[in-house]
């Protein structure tokens, strides 16, 4: 399973995917929980790849 973790380590791989977000941006996302995540512990957060893979191609079909 591809994981990262942390919101800036979420924008360079959203960048090499060409759907750049600022960290704001994202912050916000996960604040409002918009955006698949998990928190195991306090101020660590973790992405699932393959979640944002499937969240990217939903956002840019629902853009179209």
């Amino acid at each position: 399973m591809r994981k990262v973790q942390g919101i800036k380590s979420l924008m360079v791989y959203l960048d090499s995917v060409d759907y750049p977000l600022s960290e704001e941006k994202l912050s916000s996302l996960v604040q409002n929980g918009a955006i698949p995540h998990t928190i195991p512990i306090r101020n660590m957060i973790i992405f699932n790849l393959a979640h944002i893979d499937w969240w990217v191609a939903e956002r840019r079909q629902n853009s179209n």
